[in-house]
């Protein structure tokens, strides 16, 4: 999508794959803005660290210092860049391109109370995502209050192939654009438990579009995992995928199926009402 070719400073999670951009040949035409292109970089670079001088961003950016410079300047000028000496950081102001597009999801507004309501009655997380490319996005989140917890949050992006919400969000494509979508993807093996062979991919996904419900085990990491269900808007298309993560245990899957995914559903159904309403 946006930033497919720069998939590497991401917001949130660092990318475990990144797959080449189909559409470089952009870059070629009148339409591209390389000055844009240049300043979204040095702003996703700021992921790997907090605060940055331009000699490091340089490094990280593949970005000439003079370039780099340039960047900075106007990123300060704007608000959006703080510098301390040579060090440069982020503002807070920042946060008003994310909440841009959070913004324009009315599901987050109303979701996030049904959430808070499934993390009561379940005791475990819950999370929302909508499908960005290879990924998935988090745009809402209700963590349970444990001892130990998963660090992802809004903005956080997952392997859309191996995670349950990622699988719920590509049963609801078109089988057609189901078939690109593999057909692009180049799949990493993350743990000795993940899907990387497409053949066996696809028939999961299928799986998932028929039963309205996915469940991962162990395939994004050791110890977790998942499971999802559609969110769908007023004309019956899935729009986002709501889940509940956990921690593995050998009896996961049953509860999964036969306790959390009915919450999940009456959830699910709940927004999809109020989506039908707006």
């Amino acid at each position: 999508m946006l930033l497919a070719s720069r998939a590497r400073y991401h917001w949130g999670v660092k990318l475990l794959s990144v797959t080449p951009d189909a559409a470089d040949t952009f870059k070629d035409g009148s339409d591209y803005v390389q000055s844009l292109d240049r300043a979204l970089t040095v702003i996703l670079a700021f992921n790997q660290r907090g605060a940055m001088s331009q000699s490091e961003l340089a490094d990280i950016t593949g970005l000439s210092r003079a370039v780099v410079r340039r960047m900075l300047l106007t990123l300060k000028y704007l608000g959006y860049v703080a510098q301390t000496g040579r060090q440069f950081s982020l503002t807070p102001r920042i946060l008003d391109l994310g909440f841009s597009y959070l913004s324009s999801l009315p599901v987050t507004e109303f979701a996030l109370p049904i959430m808070e309501e499934v993390v009561r009655r379940t005791g475990e997380s819950c999370s929302m995502s909508v499908l960005d490319g290879r990924d998935i996005v988090y745009v809402q989140r209700v963590a349970a209050k444990k001892i130990m917890a998963v660090t992802l949050g809004v903005g956080a992006r997952l392997p859309a192939f191996c995670a349950s919400m990622g699988r719920v969000l590509l049963a609801g494509l078109g089988e057609a654009e189901l078939d690109t979508w593999l057909g692009e993807l180049v799949p990493t093996q993350i743990t000795s438990k993940t899907i990387t062979d497409k053949t066996l991919l696809r028939q999961e996904i299928l799986k998932v579009g028929a039963q309205g419900f996915a469940y991962v085990e162990q395939e994004l990491e050791f110890g977790l995992c998942s499971i999802a269900v559609p969110v769908r808007d007023r004309g019956r298309r899935v729009c986002a995928a709501l889940n509940i993560g956990m921690p593995y245990s050998e009896g996961a899957r049953k509860r999964a199926v036969t306790e959390l995914a009915p919450v999940l559903r009456e959830a699910a159904t709940l927004i999809d009402r109020s989506l039908g309403m707006r």
